[in-house]
């Protein structure tokens, strides 16, 4: 992989692999913060920590990535991954990834940085186009996608109802100059 982005503004934020054993409780008070607190899941109930084995076991079985930052006291700062984008052999060179950020620590970089950080790693697995569903109010998303180079592929209109409205669901999509060699099957 190539070296790791250092997040501006953030002393001391230390680039992990994330485990289920170290990060576990703490990637699943993320997910719970953003279902409870945002539309950037749109689930309604609270994740369980069971859910978080099966969700590590995925990860693992799809040799998908889960990196992280922690701070000089070990805490995770924030996460990133990615995963299968539709489950058909055809999609094999495209992934969804996510992202989030500890609310004690945006705004200082380590958005972006997690960012760079799953875009060299689906480069280096030959990957060729990235997807993020993005909920479309949310524009703090959309600017740093837009950022990084990922352009608009469109929008379901009412893709969800949550707080009592409908939400649009937008993709933005980075194509990668990889794989070097695709092949069917």
């Amino acid at each position: 992989m190539k070296s790791d982005p250092t997040p501006v503004g953030v002393t001391g934020a230390v680039p992990v692999q994330c485990t289920l054993t170290r990060h576990g409780p703490a990637i699943l008070a993320l997910f719970n913060d953003a279902i409870l607190n945002s539309t950037a899941l749109y689930d309604y109930q609270p994740r369980t920590q069971a859910s978080m084995q099966a969700w590590f076991a995925a990860k693992a079985t799809g040799n998908f990535p889960v990196l992280g930052y922690e701070n000089a006291a070990g805490e995770l700062m924030g996460f990133a991954s990615y995963g299968s984008f539709r489950a058909y052999p055809a999609n094999k060179y495209t992934v969804e990834h996510s992202v989030y950020v500890d609310p004690r620590f945006r705004g200082q970089g380590l958005a972006e940085a997690l960012m760079r950080r799953v875009i060299d790693h689906a480069r280096e697995r030959q990957l060729h186009v990235l997807v993020g569903g993005i909920d479309a109010t949310n524009t703090a998303s959309i600017r740093l996608h837009e950022k990084l180079g990922f352009e608009h592929a469109g929008t379901i209109r009412h893709a969800g109802f949550k707080f009592g409205r409908w939400l649009d669901l937008a993709f933005y999509q980075l194509i990668l100059d990889t794989p070097s060699d695709p092949v069917d099957g």
